[in-house]
Formats: C-alpha cells, structure tokens, sequence
C-alpha cells in the first residue's frame, strides 16, 4: 500500500481473490480446455496497486472489476463488475498497469480473466505537522531501523491479502438503516448467532414478550413489518416461540432494519422492514456446522466448473419431540428448515443462480378426552371408553423458489430478472388449514447515468391463491362461520407496481435520494392503488459527522396482528393501511472506534389494522375475526439513541435507548395503545479473556404495558382497579465460548449461551374480582393479581465448528 503524496487522498487496498480453483477464473484460456485433471493456478500479483480516493466524493465504496492478463503477464482489459463513479472510474485507471505472474494450466502460462476487489475509505482528517526533527545525528543513517542484521537472510516477501474486507457504514443510497455483521451477531448474548434474532438490540424496537420475536417498530404493529430475504418475501423469521431464525446464520452476511423512510425498493409494509442479504457464492469448498441439546444444523458450499459455479446446501433439524417424548411430556414441539443454492457464471457478464429454502414448524399437546363428559356431540355407536387425542396448537409451513438472472452492464450497471414460487399453509384450531401458493416475477435495475447520478429502478408483479378449510356449520345462521369467512376464503389476491429512486451526490458533501412507489392491489373483486413518495437526504457534515433526513408514505393491504403462512385479511376490508413516516437522525464517530447514534421520529397511522394495540385480541387469536377487521388511527413518536462499538472487537458493546409513546384513535376516542413501553433500553458488552476464550453479557429492561379498570356491568357492582402499568421487566443474558484451531481453516468452538439467565418473570395484566355493593352493607375495594408469564428462559449448550 503507497500513500500518495498529496495528502488527502486515502489509498485503498485493491486486493486479487486466490485460490487453488479460483471462481474467478472466467472461461478464457488460449489453450484448448484441459482435462477436470489438471492444475489451473490464478494470476499473482507482482506490483503494489494503490487507488487514490476521488477528490469531492463521499463515504466508502467497494468496486468490483474484471481484468483480463494474458500470457505475459500484462493487463489487456479491465471492465466494472460492481460499483459506482467516481470510485469506478479511478479503480480501473489503478489496475491499467498493473504486472502479474500470468495464470498457469498443468506449469503453462494461460491468458485468464480474474476479478479484483477495490475498497474505498473515505480518509481522516490531515494530521497534525510532524515535529521538528531531532538534531542528534542517526548512528548508522543508511540503515534502517527494521533492517535484518548483518549477514541474515533476506526476510521473505510479504504476500498480498486473500480478501481485505471493508465495510462502509451506509452504502450509497442505502437510507436510514440499521445493520449487524455475522461477526458481531454471533458475539450477541442471547442472540445465539441469529442474525435475525439480534435486531431486538437495535433502538425503535418495542418487545411485545420477553424472547418473542414480535416487535413494534416505532409505533407500527408486528404483523405491519415486512421480512426479505435476498428480496424474497417471508412470512416470519423465527421458528415457533423461542425457536432458533428460518435460515441458517452463516448463510445470512448482512441483516438491515429500516425503521422508516426506506429506498423506494422496499415496500408494501406499513411499519419497519428487515432486508437480509446471502453470502455471496464462495470460491472454496467451506462449511459449519453446529450441534445444541435441541437442534442441530450444518452448511456446505463447494465450486465447481472451474470456479464458475457454486452449489451450497444447509438445514437444521429440531429433535425436541424425541426429547419430549423422554421426559413423557403432554406437550410436542418440533422445526425444521433448509436452503439450497445453485449460481453458474454463463459469461463473465451474466450469471444464473436459483435459492430455494423453506421451514416447517408443529406444536401439539396430548389430551384425554371422555366421551361420557360430553354426551350431546357423541355418535351413539361409538365407544365410551376415555381416549387420548393430540390437539394441534399450531402448525406451519412455508417454502420458496426464486430464479434469477444477472446481468453487469457498463459503468457498474446491474440487471436482475427473477421468479419466484411459494407455497405457504397453517394448521390452525378444528382441524383447519389456510394454504397460499405464490408465484412472482420481478425486474430492477441499478444503472450510473452520470458520476453523480445513480438510478434504480424495477417492476414486480405477486399473484397469492388462497385456499382454506371451512368451519363446520350446526345451523344455517352459523355466526361464527360468517365471521370466519371473511378471513378463510378461497379468492385470489395480487400485487404489482413499480417503483424508481435515484442517488444524486452532485452538490458537495450531499445525497439526495428523491423515489416514490407505484401499486395496485386486488383481493377478490376489491381494488385499490397507492401511490407513496419517498425522500433521504444525508449531509456529510465533516469526517466524522453526519445528519440524516427521511421522509416517505408507506401503504400496506389489511393485515393480522403478526403475520402466519397462508393467512390475511381478504378482499382488501376496511381500505389500504397508510403510514406517514419523519424522522431525522445524526451519526457520528467517536474515539477508540465507537459510532454514535441519535434520530427523532413520528408516524401517523390511518386505517391501521392494531388488533393488539387496541386490546381487543390476543396475540395468535384468529378466531375474533370481527376484532382483526376493526380499523384504528394513530400515531408514535418518540427519541432513539445508540452508542456501538464493533462486537467482533477485543473489547466490544453496545448500547440503545428509545423513548417513546404510541397512540390509538378508537371510535373517536384516543388512547394509548396496549403495547406502549415508553423506556426500552439494552446494553452488551464482549471481552476477549485471552486463549482463545469470549464472554458477554447482555442486559435488557423495558417498562411495563398501560393498564385500565374495567366498566362495572351494572351500578352496584364493584371492579377491582389494576396500577397505571405492568412493572417494569428486568432480564440479564449471557455467553461464553472456548475457540480451538484445527489445522490451517478449521476451528471448533464450545458455546454456553442463556436468554434470560436470571429467570425473570413477566407480568402481562391483571385479574380483578368483582363485588356487589348492597345498600347498607360493608364493602371492600376488590383486589387484582398479576397475570405472570414465565420464567421465559433458553438455556443452550453446543458446539460448533467449520472450516
């Protein structure tokens, strides 16, 4: 690495990826192919390639380049993969002269077409002027300090980085987001190396229980909070109650919240919405694999083709119903999930992959029934004697299909095609079933138009056949099955739309990210069109600080209280959901590598389906079917504050706090909503012991939910009053992991890891008697009792390895 010598130009490390079959490698050779034998060796770098960072350009960058050398050694082209001007346009003029040991089949010299990473960082401020130098003359001027001494040999040649890794706080045109590397996820107390399960330590997220993985995102309920995955819709993230995520950690490189004011990309969810993206198709054989008391799981990926394919397969398989059974428990749990990968580079330009991946999740306790209790539904002929029968509590499924094609265009342009297949169902009370089968298609494209004009752009279209079982009817006035239809029927509902934002860095020190979403919505014979604007801007203050603005209208279909496999509201009852999402927020960066956070926000809600908020059903409660298809307005607003430090550090942490309070508007009546926590707060901290040991801790605490007495059924009877709240809840995680090395990639670790160590209890509401006040008589106020939950706790003990 050089610096150059005028000063603010940070030089930036351009790295070549190696390996023995390098994927990279791209189907050029001037030679005739060789057998599946024979020895391919990549390119190696022999002169020091350094980048200068763009005068007037802002943040990191990472570029992706393919450079063609030939049998010389020489650089014949170089083309933009990835990436973006003005950083695309001084990572190709960097690589030109580059000179290489050319590739080699079988010891000959080969042309071949590599791939380079070029990582920009923005750089630091100048620093200060060095000190006067000292007068004292060197005692040996020509010989430097680090020089080997007299008549040692030479040292060996430093040999350049495999992979250099730089991550940049937000990408260009990223938004208002929050993010976590699986490298600080897996330090996360409590998170047990979910990358999914780790966004509750974010600011703006509101728990509804201890463990659960359904949240308010600044005021908006859980089934308003869209799930992507490589930007295919999922239903949920975790397996049932406190299971582990759907997808495998080491599958998953990055997970984003965006709590509001999102890229026009994303949408068609009224609330906060979690975007996680794959790792990318490895140039290695690599694999991990993990082994707990409930679960076990594992991940392979191999090349192949030469490196110009990649196939990956990964699962996880839950025997707590072995378990269950053991222990001669009433109660059956049980989950599984998979995800399989399939890329092939057809050229070096176009790329082929399909992912597939699905859950599958059962819950059941065993009851006896005696027949001789409930006489009136019995068939005359049936046996009397009692019986044992399974009651499904609940049962679901899902799976996707996507195949996609990308395209590099010019300038670091990119063109995606995709389709997808789902299919998804729920096993609900009664022996029912709501299935969906899903089929989409979808096109974007990201394409410079000028160094400091990005556009993105895309159209999608979603197609969901409902089918479901109906209830039973016992007369031909059946309310129940009335109010049941409104919700399982068989209809066919769609989405489509189209949306363009674009990325425009031309004032100094300013991004503007102007966007706005066209869709239409139809459920049965119901239509309805959105049309939601979006804006962020973000000002790069100085180096280390930077303010950002968001602004957008985000417009969902009716929704149920959180979101099951096959189950929503049909034909659009009650209109579109509709929030009007603000927010301004300031990042900074503080000494010793610590970032700082701090945003205000307010939502305003209009036809909100917030059954919870509203207090009217539980939280899995389908069977109120007249409660779900109630409308409320509202709003939230509040204050988030966050202070990080990278987790992956030898000394790590992190801390988040957000005030705030959530409304409802109820037939004209405002009150606050059942789930507003005004204080949420959450602190972690990672130390690095020494030989190869980890331990951390994580606390969290949140105050309790607002309570009202309820309306006496009559004037003479008396109704015990609860407090204005729940009490607060405390609860304290923890981790500590052995790591060993095996060999020169492997490594095993031994993993202990509990949520909710300190076995703490959580009051969800309170019971009240009732009393009758009599004329003359004495009467004492009637008492309430906590309604109590837990202890919620997973204790987990496991090992896990890859290499």
């Amino acid at each position: 690495m050089v610096r150059p010598a005028w000063g603010r130009g940070l030089v930036v490390a351009l790295t070549l990826a190696l390996a023995a079959t390098p994927r990279s490698a791209l189907a050029r050779a001037d030679e005739p192919e060789a057998p599946s034998t024979s020895q391919l060796v990549a390119p190696q770098l022999l002169t020091p390639i350094a980048a200068p960072y763009p005068p007037g350009a802002e943040g990191d960058a990472v570029v992706m380049l393919a450079v063609s050398v030939n049998a010389a050694g020489a650089v014949e082209d170089v083309r933009v993969l990835e990436g973006f001007e003005p950083f695309a346009s001084v990572a190709v003029e960097s690589v030109r002269g580059a000179r290489f040991v050319p590739a080699s089949r079988d010891g000959k010299a080969i042309a071949a077409t590599v791939r380079f990473r070029v990582d920009f960082t923005k750089p630091p401020p100048a620093p200060a002027p060095p000190p006067e130098p000292d007068p004292t003359p060197d005692p040996d001027p020509e010989v430097p300090a680090d020089a080997p001494a007299e008549g040692a040999p030479p040292p060996a040649p430093r040999p350049p980085p495999d992979v250099v890794v730089r991550g940049g706080r937000a990408a260009v045109g990223a938004g208002v987001a929050e993010s976590l590397a699986r490298a600080e996820v897996r330090q996360l107390p409590g998170a047990f190396g979910d990358p999914f399960r780790a966004i509750e330590a974010m600011p703006g997220m509101t728990p509804v229980l201890t463990g659960l993985p359904y949240f308010y995102v600044r005021g908006a309920p859980p089934g308003n909070v869209g799930y992507f995955f490589e930007g295919v819709r999922v239903p949920y993230l975790f397996h049932f109650g406190l299971g582990p995520a759907v997808i495998h950690p080491a599958l998953i490189a990055k997970t984003e919240l965006h709590r509001g004011g999102y890229p026009a990309a994303l949408g068609r969810y009224a609330g906060g919405i979690v975007d996680s993206q794959a790792m990318p198709p490895a140039d290695r054989l690599h694999g991990e694999g993990q082994l707990r008391l409930i679960d076990a799981g594992a991940l392979i990926e191999t090349p192949f083709a030469d490196g110009k394919g990649s196939a990956l397969a990964a699962a996880r398989y839950s025997y707590t119903a072995a378990l269950f059974s053991l222990l001669s428990s009433d109660t059956t749990l049980d989950y599984r999930d998979y995800q399989a990968r399939v890329s092939y580079a057809l050229s070096d330009r176009d790329t082929l992959s399909v992912l597939g991946f699905g859950a599958y999740d059962f819950a059941a306790q065993r009851q006896t029934i005696d027949p001789n209790q409930r006489p009136i539904f019995v068939d005359p002929g049936a046996s009397r004697e009692p019986r044992d029968v399974t009651r499904v509590l609940f049962a679901s499924e899902f799976h996707r299909a996507d195949v996609r094609w990308d395209r590099t265009l010019a300038r670091g342009g990119r063109l995606r095609a995709a389709a997808t297949l789902g299919f998804d169902r729920t096993r609900v009370e009664s022996h029912r079933a709501a299935t969906d089968t899903m089929t989409g298609a979808r096109v974007e494209l990201t394409q410079p138009l000028a160094p400091s004009v990005l556009l993105r752009t895309g159209a999608d279209l979603v197609v969901d056949r409902y089918t479901a079982d109906s209830l039973p009817t016992f007369s031909d006035d059946d309310d129940v099955v009335v109010r049941q239809r409104n919700i399982f029927v068989e209809r066919v509902d769609f989405a489509t739309g189209a949306r363009v934002d674009t990325v425009l860095t031309m004032i100094p020190n300013t991004e503007i990210v102007p966007g706005v979403r066209f869709d239409v919505y139809g459920s049965g014979p119901a239509r309805a069109v959105a049309v939601d604007p979006r804006l962020t801007t973000r000002f790069f203050v100085s180096d280390r600080l930077r303010i950002i603005h968001a602004y957008g209208l985000a417009s969902q279909a009716p929704s149920t209280p959180v979101t099951l496999p096959g189950i929503t509201i049909a034909r659009l009852r009650g209109g579109l959901q509709r929030a009007v999402q603000t927010s301004a927020a300031v990042e900074m960066d503080l000494p010793s590598d610590f970032t700082a956070t701090g945003a205000v926000f307010h939502n305003a809600f209009y036809a909100l389906n917030d059954a919870l908020g509203t207090a009217q059903v539980e939280l899995i409660d389908i069977e109120r079917s007249d409660a779900l298809l109630a409308k409320s307005r509202g709003s939230a607003y509040g204050l988030e504050l966050g202070v990080r430090r990278k987790l992956s550090q030898r000394v790590a942490g992190l801390a988040s706090y957000t005030l705030s309070r959530s409304m409802r508007t109820v037939d004209g009546r405002a009150v606050i909503s059942a789930y507003d926590r005004p204080h949420v707060f959450t602190a972690a901290l990672s130390f690095d012991l020494g030989r190869a040991w980890r331990a951390g801790t994580r606390f969290v605490t949140y105050s309790g939910i607002p309570m009202s007495p309820a309306a006496p059924a009559f004037p003479e009877q008396l109704v015990g009053v609860p407090p204005a709240r729940t009490p607060a809840f405390v609860r304290l995680d923890l981790r500590i992991e052995k790591r060993w090395k095996v060999g020169k990639t492997g490594w095993i670790s031994g993993v202990l890891e509990a949520l909710n160590a300190t076995l703490s209890r959580e009051v969800t509401g309170y019971s009240c008697q009732t009393a009758l006040a009599l004329p003359g008589a004495a009467a004492g106020q009637p008492r309430c009792f906590e309604r109590v939950i837990g202890p919620v706790s997973v204790p987990s003990l496991g090992v896990e390895g890859g290499f």
